[in-house]
């Protein structure tokens, strides 16, 4: 007998956990092989979010998933203790008990809680007891200029206080300068420092200049050990965008076609809207398969996103919208 499963059943699949991305030689043919054609990237991600849309079940369904691929973040000035273990406690119940128990979502987190360094013992600390890792941003994030050895030691002192995923910026310059060697060998130690926590390189693509920058960088990082390849920091002028996922997700396909190993996804930056998330979700599906649609390779480097998705979930549970003061991320 073949059972049926249904939308929510789906939302809810058991989490697996990708090899690690051991990395390979830098291959610089392969390198400079790598081109992007801007006009169709961009008429293809132009055309995905008026031709892939889901309603009702499947649409919330689909709403819980991007909650349960969702780095939940807080990177300022003034981040708090208090304000981490807020947004630690959102992470364990990012929506309400209330609407889960009609959904029947018993059990939702999201993906990961994302913060500053010196925020990790605490993070740490008010997930205990949980599986939600914390990441750490590091190597001087978010221009990514601090002193070499310095950005190291904050990989190093990242992972002692117990941050399980370390999210590193690139030095854009190896990007515009076509210094290959430099930026792998930057990216190679980087993964290095990292020992067992996995590593995510921010290529802060509004500040590459062009798409066959970001389809590069994105390979040369890869080759170098990322276990996943990440959009921008959130603090450029131009973040994660459609056509430049779809620039990614090609480099991770044609990794994985060349060496067998699968690489993770992050957009991350700009993405505040629940239908923008569908999107995404629907660009991952249609270009990597299901496989990607799991936290171990495919991350949402967003907070507000939550409040908006929330509200969708509460519009199809109770037919009414709610004020945004109700679904308040921290």
């Amino acid at each position: 007998m073949q059972t049926t499963q249904t939308p929510m059943m789906a939302a809810q699949l058991p989490q697996v956990h990708a090899p690690r991305n051991d990395g390979t030689a830098l291959d610089l043919d392969w390198v400079a092989s790598v081109q992007a054609n801007t006009s169709a990237i961009e008429r293809r991600a132009a055309s995905l979010p008026g031709r892939r849309s889901v309603k009702k079940d499947y649409q919330a369904a689909w709403l819980c998933k991007a909650v349960s691929l969702m780095d939940l973040t807080t990177l300022s000035g003034d981040d708090s203790e208090g304000r981490v273990r807020r947004l630690c406690a959102k992470a364990r119940q990012p929506v309400s008990q209330a609407l889960l128990e009609a959904m029947g979502m018993e059990g939702l987190t999201t993906g990961a809680v994302c913060v500053y360094h010196d925020m990790v013992e605490t993070a740490v600390d008010a997930l205990r007891g949980t599986n939600i890792p914390v990441a750490a941003v590091s190597t001087g994030f978010p221009a990514g200029l601090s002193p070499f050895h310095l950005r190291i030691q904050e990989i190093r002192d990242s992972v002692t206080a117990g941050a399980q995923e370390i999210d590193i910026v690139i030095s854009r310059r190896h990007v515009l300068t076509g210094n290959w060697q430099a930026l792998y060998d930057e990216m190679r130690e980087m993964r290095e420092a990292c020992g067992d926590a996995h590593v995510k390189a921010i290529l802060a693509t509004g500040e590459l200049g062009t798409l066959r920058n970001v389809a590069r960088a994105s390979l040369v990082c890869m080759m170098a050990g990322a276990d996943f390849i990440k959009t921008s920091t959130g603090k450029e002028p131009v973040n994660a965008t459609l056509p430049v996922t779809l620039t990614m997700i090609r480099a991770i396909r044609h990794y994985q076609g060349q060496t067998g190993v699968k690489v993770g996804y992050k957009p991350a930056g700009g993405i505040s809207k629940a239908k923008d998330s569908l999107a995404y979700l629907s660009m991952i599906k249609d270009e990597l398969g299901d496989r990607w649609l799991q936290p171990d390779l495919f991350r949402f480097g967003a907070s507000s996103l939550l409040g908006d998705i929330e509200r969708q979930l509460e519009h199809y549970v109770t037919g009414c919208y709610s004020a945004n003061w109700r679904h308040a991320i921290g």
